[in-house]
């Protein structure tokens, strides 16, 4: 038995390919289903390798076994005999590289390496959750352990990162973040303003700068974050019509409190959308949103670097760096 691609455990060339990338099996599902080879990936709904990465990886696993797996046309590409047999097999190899790991573990007297996730109301885990339900298999070693902690205080959450808790998944634009924690990113959230559910403007499907006017609008105050002092800047200059109010550098649950009981409005994101019972969001049409992604301690130790090489490698084929 030999060691294959991402760490995993092999009985075969096939196996290393297979079991070393969960999107390639779904590579192999979404050919049955189709013979585009740019729409095969998104035949299935947990697809999460890139075509140029699938592509690459049939062509190696084609010089290996010395076996043509595909049959490439100018209409698409389907499965030749050989790659149909391939993929029937699929599962059965990644089960078998699963069970070799775990046994390899035991032979070692190893215990799963536990990694804390930190999760509130304002920095929610769903996304980071969704990403490892994905590939967690393919990791036995791995173990996910959530820790709640309450919004009482956002710099603290911060700080809490590589203490309290391994990883926590946000929005990342301050200023004062970087010198203790890194990030890599997942996305981007888009802005809302979020409001008291009979607010005037509440039925709207969107909102633009023009339709604030004569509004009070809570939002966060100048020097902490660029995007949000971006939106400052265009309130300031374009449309003095908009009353800008202050509230602290980091929201809290009193901020969305203060929205819903003085009844104005609030610069917010997507992902805080059902914070509140009292208050809905409208999406704000600008074009630019703030990144969120993974926060993690600028000390992380080998085995949360590991994790999220794993993590980020599989949902997005490298384009995430951990640094």
């Amino acid at each position: 038995m030999a060691t294959g691609p991402e760490g995993s455990f092999y009985v075969s060339p096939v196996a290393g390919y297979v079991s070393g990338s969960g999107g390639l099996r779904q590579f192999f599902k979404g050919l049955g289903k189709t013979v585009h080879l740019p729409y095969c990936c998104y035949e299935t709904d947990d697809c999460d390798i890139f075509i140029s990465a699938a592509q690459k990886q049939m062509n190696q696993l084609e010089r290996h076994i010395g076996l043509p797996l595909l049959v490439r046309t100018s209409q698409g590409v389907s499965l030749t005999a050989a790659g149909r047999s391939v993929y029937r097999d699929a599962g059965e190899i990644m089960k078998l590289s699963r069970e070799a790991l775990q046994r390899a573990y035991r032979a070692e007297n190893r215990e799963q390496i536990t990694i804390r996730l930190g999760t509130s109301a304002l920095y929610p885990c769903r996304a980071l959750m969704g990403m490892w339900a994905g590939i967690s298999e393919q990791y036995p070693q791995f173990r996910l352990k959530v820790v709640p902690f309450e919004d009482v205080n956002t710099e603290t959450a911060f700080a809490n990162v590589g203490k309290k808790y391994d990883l926590m998944v946000g929005p990342w634009d301050s200023v004062h973040t970087g010198k203790y924690n890194r990030f890599t990113e997942l996305g981007r959230y888009r802005f809302c303003i979020a409001m008291p559910g009979g607010h005037e403007l509440s039925h709207r499907e969107s909102l633009s700068y023009e339709d604030l006017h004569g509004q009070v609008l809570l939002i966060q105050k100048e020097g902490n974050s660029p995007v949000n002092d971006r939106i400052r800047k265009e309130i300031r200059e374009k449309h003095p019509k908009i009353t800008m109010a202050d509230v602290p550098y980091h929201y809290d649950l009193e901020v969305f409190n203060r929205c819903a009981e003085e009844g104005c409005v609030l610069l917010s994101l997507e992902c805080w959308n059902e914070i509140h019972p009292s208050l809905t969001s409208v999406p704000l049409k600008v074009d630019y949103g703030i990144p969120y992604g993974i926060i993690y301690s600028a000390g992380a130790g080998q085995e949360v670097r590991y994790f999220l090489h794993c993590l980020c490698h599989q949902g997005q084929e490298g384009k995430n760096r951990i640094s």
